[in-house]
């Protein structure tokens, strides 16, 4: 890992990494060689997991810090201390704390609703559930969904001994596809928000993608489980649905309504430690910790047992995802600087031969990054891209802006880092004793369920 990055590091210019990547002036972007630590993080979650897990799951933090300082440390020595401490800060400050913040109340007040009884634990229920967390996704956003119904899924099929299939399932619909319908669904339709893009767009131009791949997905898993049910024991009786934990519940709204929130409301900035960050942010910071404070004073340890509640997945989700923002800056970098930088090859496919955005481009191209990207700053990488006009690209380009959100949204559950929630649902399915696939055995069920899909809307949307 040193010997890499040391060896890359005279190949970027020390101001490249300004501000915000997606501002990073043209001609300044990194090389190449400055996506190897990112590269390589990608790699030891792919493979440790699968081929050492008492190795990974001892030394998690470790790994994360490595790749880390390959990054930062030949930073600091080729370009100066300061400079490495300024992308550190802005990654961890106005980057990385914002959305582990988010993850952790929504993680901490999820894991305080206790839904007993219902349906659930029968192919129709389970099909059922799974629709009703495809619905509720673009409501409460996937990671809210995903923590609150991933508890009742499994515990209402813990008598079958095949639930694989049960989570990947989830994982593609509650915490993935349906987020496509509102900006509260997923972060990338929120930075549309954020940039112009009208609340109520994705519900009017991807409420029918959204139902082309969801229908077909929900039928196919109804016959799987029904099929992999006939060998299992059968399910306890249905009871009355019972529900604990309603503060919780409202936890998880003031959670929704934050978010909300800081899309509308701007005060203006604040330095800390030399870095400008929103007022909105980091009050945001500070509620959604407040939030998850209060869950755990207000939630009788009992109710949290009986959801088989555990801090380890939260605590292995924040430190990974603290290599990955460190380390995915430079890539992000390189997208933003266009068709000048080190990818410009690569988005030079984004248009056709007429130099117009090409929607078929934006959907495979825009989708396949952020799957192994961050989604969200992918989205707006390429929305830049497509003009960063929201009434041109809401007016004449909407199939571009369509193709591109179907993209940032449904992409993002290839692969278990494609979205924040995929990598949790992983690690609380295995606690609860489910055999999760490795990172690529995920990807050869996410492909199969998914890439069929894909070509349909390809064909009925993105297609010249």
């Amino acid at each position: 890992m040193w010997v890499v990055a040391v060896g890359s590091a005279t190949l970027w210019p020390a101001s490249a990494w300004a501000a915000s990547v997606v501002d990073a002036p043209v001609g300044t972007a990194p090389s190449l060689p400055w996506g190897l630590p990112f590269a390589g993080l990608l790699l030891t979650i792919a493979i440790l997991p699968t081929l050492a897990p008492r190795l990974w799951h001892h030394y998690v933090g470790l790994f994360a810090a490595a790749w880390s300082l390959a990054l930062l440390a030949p930073l600091a020595v080729l370009h100066g201390p300061e400079l490495a401490w300024h992308e550190f800060w802005h990654a961890i400050l106005v980057e990385y704390l914002p959305f582990v913040s988010l993850l952790l109340a929504l993680f901490t007040a999820g894991g305080g609703i206790l839904l007993e009884g219902g349906p659930w634990g029968t192919p129709a229920g389970n099909t059922a559930l799974l629709a009703l967390g495809t619905a509720l996704a673009g409501l409460m956003g996937t990671t809210g969904v995903a923590m609150v119904l991933i508890h009742p899924l499994l515990r209402a099929n813990a008598h079958r001994t095949r639930r694989v299939h049960l989570v990947v399932f989830f994982i593609v619909l509650a915490a993935n596809a349906g987020g496509a319908t509102t900006p509260l669904g997923d972060p990338p339709l929120y930075l549309g928000f954020l940039n112009g893009v009208p609340f109520g767009w994705p519900l009017r131009n991807l409420s029918v993608p959204l139902l082309l791949l969801a229908g077909p997905l929900l039928g196919a898993f109804w016959l799987l489980d029904r099929h992999l049910a006939r060998g299992e024991p059968a399910a306890p009786p249905a009871r009355k649905l019972r529900v604990q934990g309603w503060r919780n519940a409202l936890l998880v709204l003031l959670v929704v309504a934050a978010v909300l929130g800081q899309g509308v409301w701007h005060p203006g900035e604040v330095a800390l430690l030399g870095q400008q960050i929103g007022l909105e942010r980091l009050l945001g910071i500070l509620l959604f910790a407040a939030i998850a404070a209060a869950s755990v004073a207000i939630t009788p340890p009992a109710l949290r047992e009986r959801n088989l509640f555990s801090w380890a997945p939260m605590t292995e989700v924040a430190v990974l995802f603290a290599a990955i923002f460190l380390t995915i800056g430079p890539v992000l970098a390189m997208l933003a600087a266009g068709h000048d930088g080190p990818l410009g090859p690569l988005l030079a496919l984004t248009t056709d031969a007429a130099g117009r955005p090409s929607p078929l481009a934006y959907f495979w191209l825009a989708g396949l990054l952020s799957a192994f990207l961050d989604n969200a700053p992918t989205y707006l990488v390429f929305f830049q891209l497509a003009g960063n006009d929201p009434i041109s690209l809401t007016g004449e380009l909407s199939p571009v802006l369509r193709a591109l959100s179907a993209g940032a949204v449904f992409f993002g559950a290839l692969t278990y880092i494609g979205n924040a929630p995929n990598m949790m649902l992983r690690s609380i399915a295995a606690r609860r004793g489910v055999r999760m696939p490795g990172f690529f055995g995920y990807m050869a069920w996410s492909c199969a369920l998914l890439l069929l899909p894909f070509c349909l809307l390809t064909v009925l949307y993105f297609l010249p």
